[in-house]
């Protein structure tokens, strides 16, 4: 079996609203939305990965809070993992720095606005989930 890539997502919430960001590449996905984040590096948690790329593509410094249940695959040999996660207390507000050109915090009631990246509506899905 092929070497699986753990792609960590962030389920950024804040006073019970979602933060989508749109992509701006590559041309297939770009005008698309999805949950920020990235690959996990060698050597790194996926929690640590998280933390760096929030702060890579939105500039703000946060942090992990708990892994949602699930496990979505992407391209081979890719699989997306999500963790929900909340900004430091102060932390800038989030930009989009890298890979996006628009960000947009979600009411619940707004969740299903935006045309989420297929792989990402499951994610989301889970996310919004009662916790038991």
């Amino acid at each position: 079996m092929s070497e699986r890539i753990v792609v960590v997502g962030a389920a950024l919430l804040d006073d019970g609203r979602l933060l989508a960001a749109r992509r701006s590449a590559p041309p297939e996905l770009a005008g698309r939305w999805e949950l920020p984040g990235g690959k996990v590096e060698a050597g790194e948690t996926p929690e640590a990965a998280l933390v760096r790329e929030l702060r890579e593509e939105l500039g703000v410094d946060a942090e992990a809070v708990r892994r949602v249940p699930g496990e979505w695959p992407l391209r081979p040999p890719y699989v997306l993992q999500v963790w929900t996660a909340r900004l430091l207390p102060g932390s800038p507000a989030p930009k989009p720095l890298q890979d996006h050109d628009e960000l947009r915090w979600l009411s619940p009631d707004e969740t299903w606005d935006v045309d989420w990246l297929d792989q990402d509506v499951e994610a989301v899905r889970k996310v919004l989930e009662p916790s038991p």
